[in-house]
């Protein structure tokens, strides 16, 4: 494995990026996104927004995530969002889904983005049948931004393994 890409020097970015920087905990991916001045602001207004703007139930949301980061073996990523999940109520089963595609336990709606999130991951898209059986069981919206979220953290995970990007304790984690 090649070297990891240095973070920025945090005193030679601008003022608006420390402060961005800074306001998101000073999260080593937000720190490592810093090396694009130009699209830093960008990212870091739709990782944001993936949270707080999003129709999907937090729960949900974090199975997809979950999901992409395991299976683009994202170490950052699945050590956060496993936090993360586990915080807003994943059950055991959803977390073994996100890392394993296993259906078992899952409730309906659960299983639905599980498969749909496999789908975008393996095909770039839904077929008919695919987006028939997902407006089943999601609104159009709700449809919409998983779409996105699962096609952000494909770019996250595909930037954090670029960049060697590990855990703030410095550790991969299993």
């Amino acid at each position: 494995m090649t070297a990891p890409i240095p973070y920025p020097e945090f005193d030679a970015l601008s003022p608006e990026l420390q402060e961005a920087i800074t306001s998101r905990a000073s999260l080593n991916v937000y720190r490592m996104v810093a090396h694009s001045p130009g699209l830093a602001p960008a990212f870091y207004t739709m990782a944001s927004d993936i949270f707080v703007n999003n129709s999907l139930p937090p729960d949900w949301r974090e199975l997809a995530i979950l999901r992409v980061g395991h299976a683009y073996a994202a170490i950052y990523e699945t050590h956060h969002h496993t936090n993360i999940g586990k915080a807003v109520g994943m059950s055991d089963a959803a977390l073994i889904a996100a890392q394993t595609g296993e259906r078992t336990g899952l409730t309906a709606e659960e299983t639905a983005v599980v498969e749909i999130t496999e789908q975008l991951l393996n095909n770039h898209t839904l077929d008919d049948a695919g987006r028939a059986a997902a407006l089943s069981v999601l609104t159009v919206t709700q449809l919409a931004d998983l779409v996105l979220t699962v096609g952000f953290y494909q770019l996250v995970c595909n930037f954090l393994n670029t960049f060697h990007v590990m855990p703030e304790d410095g550790q991969p984690q299993p």
